[in-house]
């Protein structure tokens, strides 16, 4: 069977982008890009948010440049952990009480919380879709074997661009207007996160 996007059991998952890493994570501000963009889609595509912080006493809260209180109450909830996995008891609740079935993962660090959250999610019989322009570590040389590991578990490794077009599915939709104004208006934005990060991630 093949893993595809299921719009009305989707959730957007962001992965301790946290304050206390803008400066030790290689395209920190691009991610930020790529969160906010996903961000709007989702206002537009109604489509949940989970965010995790990674124990936020020492590395600090979600970093505030990305809009969440935008969503209301589409950002269905913020976990503290300090395992190096979204995939905690009160995560895991969550997610069962939705009954999502498609995890679209952004965050950090792409071999590390990242890297566990997605075999996790697997384990539990999730799709989940990585995007290579959403994901980074302190040294960019581990991103491309982290998203190699991640894709031989069995994740779906794709970009912001594609996936939202995947959840969009058909131009007749009423809301592909404001949903193509969006894409326009992020391009620029993408594009130069494309040519950050994506030469490191080799797919």
């Amino acid at each position: 069977m093949i893993p595809k996007l299921i719009p009305a059991h989707t959730a957007f998952l962001f992965c301790d982008l946290q304050t206390r890493f803008r400066s030790a994570i290689f395209g920190f501000e691009s991610l930020i890009t790529t969160g906010n963009k996903l961000i709007k889609a989702a206002n537009i595509l109604e489509v949940p948010l989970i965010v995790t912080e990674q124990n936020p006493r020492a590395l600090g809260k979600t970093d505030d440049r990305l809009k969440l209180a935008s969503l209301g109450p589409l950002h269905l909830a913020t976990i503290e952990k300090t395992l190096f996995s979204m995939a905690t008891p009160e995560f895991l609740d969550l997610i069962r009480k939705h009954k999502f079935k498609s995890l679209v993962l952004m965050g950090i660090e792409s071999h590390v919380c990242v890297l566990q959250s997605t075999l996790d999610l697997l384990e539990e019989g999730y799709d989940v879709h990585v995007l290579a322009d959403g994901v980074s570590s302190c040294n960019k040389e581990e991103v491309p074997w982290a998203l190699e590991r991640m894709r031989q578990a069995g994740a779906q490794i794709t970009t912001s661009e594609s996936m939202l077009f995947q959840l969009q599915v058909d131009a007749s939709n009423p809301k592909f207007k404001a949903f193509s104004n969006m894409i326009k208006e992020e391009k620029e934005g993408t594009a130069n996160t494309l040519q950050t990060l994506l030469p490191i991630s080799h797919l």
